[in-house]
């Protein structure tokens, strides 16, 4: 038979503190004889104080003002007491007292979670992909700051409505420098990897509900630019003087001849080149961004631009002469202009070149295109690598050539 617990709940003002007429509240915490006590941060109204009903008499602003701290405050505690009793933990005035305080030791906060997560996620996570992290935790603090008049929240508190103000933060939010606010893909990528963070939280039991239970990430479906035949054919026979612009050039149609991304071509060395099932040359490598290994067929154009930089690999132990990020989409924003190119374009414009234009409009299936691009999900590929209309186009004319042929033979056979 368990013992019975005594636990009680009173609000005093502190008398010898009065002052003016006033006097600050403070709440008694009662369990078992064990008392403590703590200041609800307030003073009241020594005359409208009801010592009885430990509350403040009439109705005044500061009286209902008062009277909702303090039921408030009592249900706070109320709740503090029983969490601890259904969560088993030893009970006491004091962890009471911590829990409704959010100190205890299950009370995480919002910064507690960004740097467990920046700390143990090191060595697992990509840079880049920490980079984005980093500056979504940026973009929390400033909500934070700015919009909550706060420094940290407790995660407890983060729920629903808060997910939705820090929406509406980030998409009406005004940079201090020069460029875009986040758009939608961009906010909703905010939000997942705050989702991904609440998902961890949840795993190590610092909450037990999971905030985004009720909130839908809603990303926008995005036409992906690639180069058709044409557009890639005048992009190989276009006159550059430039040195610059013609590696870049050179890069760029690496990638849309093997699919790597710019990551993994600026890592890409002479190691990577293999003899593959078919004694043919291939790229053996895995993926910067997933760490999956990629197998990749090398098409002649992709050798002959290896072939020109063979110089790089036995100076600075590369393959190809890769310029930073940055500097790659400057020197190709320079090329478009020159072809007259009105599509936007970007280093991963070329990945998705590679699978559209070049293996699936030229019947390479889904799945190989897959396994080259390095995804491990096919629904991936199928987003990333569209086909094109000429593809159907001829698909089309086979399947009514083949209609055609049966029609005729049944007509035949008739006779």
């Amino acid at each position: 038979m368990t013992n019975p617990v005594t636990f009680g709940v009173t609000f005093i003002p502190k008398i010898s503190k009065t002052k003016n007429g006033t006097a600050p509240l403070y709440v008694r915490i009662t369990l078992n004889g064990e008392r403590i006590e703590l200041s609800l941060q307030r003073r009241i109204t020594l005359a409208l104080w009801d010592e009885h009903k430990s509350r403040l008499k009439g109705s005044s602003a500061e009286t209902l003002q008062v009277n909702r701290s303090i039921d408030r405050a009592y249900n706070q505690i109320y709740e503090s007491f029983r969490q601890l009793q259904d969560e088993n933990k030893t009970l006491s005035a004091k962890a009471i007292k911590a829990r409704y305080q959010g100190v205890d030791e299950v009370s995480k906060k919002l910064s507690d979670l960004l740097t467990y997560h920046t700390v143990q996620m090191k060595t697992v996570l990509k840079p880049g992909t920490l980079k984005n992290y980093r500056t979504t935790e940026k973009y929390l603090y400033e909500f934070l700051k700015n919009k909550l008049n706060a420094e940290d929240i407790f995660l407890k508190q983060v729920n629903y409505r808060f997910i939705v103000y820090f929406e509406y933060f980030l998409r009406t939010y005004v940079p201090k420098v020069r460029r875009h606010a986040p758009r939608n893909n961009g906010v909703m990528k905010h939000l997942e990897r705050l989702k991904k963070l609440f998902n961890l939280a949840q795993r190590l039991e610092w909450i037990e509900k999971d905030p985004f239970a009720k909130f839908k990430l809603k990303f926008t479906k995005k036409e992906r630019a690639f180069l058709d035949n044409e557009e890639l054919a005048r992009l190989i026979n276009l006159p550059l003087t430039k040195s610059t612009l013609i590696k870049t050039r050179d890069v760029f149609i690496f990638s849309s001849y093997t699919g790597l991304s710019y990551i993994d071509i600026k890592h890409l060395t002479a190691d990577h080149i293999v003899k593959g099932i078919d004694g043919e040359q291939w790229i053996y490598t895995s993926r910067e961004k997933t760490d999956t290994p990629v197998k990749i067929p090398l098409l002649p154009i992709a050798k002959e631009i290896m072939r020109k930089y063979s110089k790089y690999d036995e100076v600075l132990g590369v393959l190809l002469p890769v310029y930073s990020n940055q500097k790659v989409n400057t020197y190709l924003k320079e090329i478009a202009t020159l072809l007259n190119l009105r599509k936007k374009l970007t280093f991963h414009v070329a990945r998705h070149t590679f699978a559209t234009t070049v293996t699936l409009s030229n019947v390479v299936t889904i799945e190989t295109v897959s396994k080259m691009l390095g995804h491990s999900k096919l629904s991936t590929t199928q987003i990333y690598a569209r086909v094109v209309e000429r593809k159907v186009s001829e698909d089309m004319k086979t399947l009514k050539n083949q209609l055609l042929t049966s029609e005729r033979d049944q007509i035949s056979k008739r006779r």
